[in-house]
């Protein structure tokens, strides 16, 4: 089952109040972080090439990279695949890097069907590909093929706003939290997406988290 798709800011304001109605708290982070934005981005190969090119990088030094690639014509899985470590290491690619992009890029992957998959299918299909972990997937999930219903446990900025959120001792660890999100379906992506908001109030509040 794919259930609700996120298409418009109207759906993520549905979604905030549903959240806001079973959880009062969920309103008071709303409405001190303001209005969300529609996160949406356009999924296939260059959604998930982006995200490796980001992983333990600024993002000025990551949108550089995406800049040259795109530059060089590198955009797609054909030109990626035939470019060759030395033309992917000239736009900025570390070593590690290549691997993971030109591994993508020779995977076949038909990302038209991936629209029509189960979350646990999508993330079965791209987790064995190097460089793609599942918190990458879940991101994939949620921002790329607008899932409502997605939601990252092992996010330390969703665990550290749930602390202050939800007057938590400590940061919950995954399982935990993401048994704790259970509650928060068919709404799950919305609920990180205030979290991930509130997070950045809580810390202009306290200085640093």
């Amino acid at each position: 089952m794919i259930g609700k798709i996120l298409t418009t800011t109207d759906d993520l304001e549905a979604g905030a109040a549903a959240l806001a109605a079973l959880e009062p708290r969920f309103g008071l982070a709303r409405a001190a972080a303001g209005p969300l934005p529609l996160r949406r981005r356009p999924d296939g190969f260059a959604a998930l090439r982006d995200a490796i090119i980001g992983q333990q990088v600024s993002v000025a030094s990551a949108r550089a990279i995406r800049g040259r690639l795109e530059e060089a014509g590198f955009v797609c899985c054909d030109s990626v695949a035939a470019a060759g470590d030395e033309a992917l290491r000239a736009c900025g690619l570390s070593r590690q890097k290549i691997r993971y992009v030109t591994a993508l890029a020779q995977a076949g992957i038909d990302f038209d069907a991936l629209r029509e998959l189960p979350n646990e299918a999508v993330i079965a299909t791209l987790i064995p590909l190097p460089g793609i972990g599942r918190w990458t997937c879940e991101m994939y999930l949620m921002f790329a093929l607008g899932r409502a219903d997605v939601f990252a446990p092992d996010d330390l900025a969703l665990a550290e706003s749930a602390r202050v959120l939800f007057d938590l001792p400590d940061r919950p660890r995954p399982k935990a939290f993401a048994a704790m999100a259970e509650a928060w379906s068919p709404w799950r992506s919305v609920a990180a997406q205030i979290l991930w908001a509130y997070y950045h109030v809580a810390k202009g509040r306290e200085g640093t988290l």
